[in-house]
């Protein structure tokens, strides 16, 4: 088997069902399984989508697992020689899963892959390829200084807005919208980390492969269409935002902590935790 597409998802049925529509163009004439881990959706998401499709290995799980705990699931029992990390309301664009795996083919030293990807409405969406999430990063992606001054290297360091996004790059991480995982990778590594609910846990296994001697690239050759939060998080606004927050001090707390005086985590998580509260404030009035 030379692909397995591992796909988890909640109370996304219309989005899945397109997500699944766009595979077999994408892929050629390589050999795929796709894998689904439902986590517990109530829009009749497993009614819907086995109806359309038959082959399929579902996994209906009981409640909401959390997103990586989930896709660990469906990692353990694929058979593929490469992962395909796929997001439910992402749509795969002509070749680009038989673009990426020759690229992986030329270049045994690369570990991790991910594409250029796409707003709904055709814009770029800059989470695709990032730098470290070290704290000076963060911030300036946080407050805004990486918008403001989009080419100065100082300022764009999570988002790398400087890089040409038509180029290929060596980069520190790239999406779980869509990434492909070499097999070995995994047996290097581990699996994708539970602590982390869900957001974040995509750059924690890019860093954890660098750091195992893997190479991490950006290829735009290949192109995804990613809605954004319609794969589960937009079902359940105020648990996504407040799991988003807590990725970010998770990711902080255990590659960068030790590196930093006990002071300036402190005020990093103050800074953090003030943010989440802020944000939970502003979506509860919205609501």
């Amino acid at each position: 088997m030379d692909i397995s597409f591992c796909i988890v998802s909640l109370n996304a049925k219309h989005h899945l069902n397109y997500c699944l529509r766009s595979i077999p163009n994408a892929v050629e004439t390589l050999s795929y399984e796709i894998l689904i881990a439902d986590n517990n959706s109530k829009d009749g998401s497993k009614e819907y989508i086995l109806s359309k499709y038959s082959n399929l290995n579902w996994i209906s799980n009981q409640r909401n697992k959390g997103y990586t705990k989930a896709l660990n699931d469906l990692i353990k029992i694929s058979q593929g020689r490469y992962k395909v990390i796929l997001n439910p309301d992402s749509q795969l664009m002509s070749n680009s899963v038989s673009c990426l795996i020759d690229y992986l083919n030329q270049n045994k030293n690369i570990g991790i892959v991910g594409p250029k990807v796409l707003n709904a409405d055709g814009s770029f969406q800059k989470s695709c390829r990032r730098g470290l999430a070290t704290p000076s990063a963060v911030f300036s992606y946080f407050f805004g200084l990486s918008r403001i001054f989009n080419n100065n290297k100082r300022y764009t360091g999570y988002h790398l807005n400087h890089l040409d996004e038509n180029q290929i790059h060596e980069v520190s991480g790239v999406s779980g919208s869509c990434m492909i995982i070499r097999n070995a990778v995994i047996s290097d590594i581990g699996y994708f980390d539970e602590q982390f609910f869900a957001y974040q846990e995509d750059s924690d296994i890019c860093l954890r492969a660098i750091e195992m001697g893997w190479k991490i690239y950006y290829n735009p050759r290949a192109v995804v269409v990613h809605q954004g939060g319609m794969g589960g998080a937009n079902s359940v606004p105020l648990k996504a935002n407040f799991e988003w927050h807590r990725s970010y001090i998770r990711y902080y707390n255990k590659h960068f902590s030790n590196d930093y005086s006990i002071i300036f985590n402190w005020f990093y998580y103050f800074i953090m935790y003030t943010k989440l509260i802020i944000s939970q404030i502003i979506s509860l009035l919205k609501r």
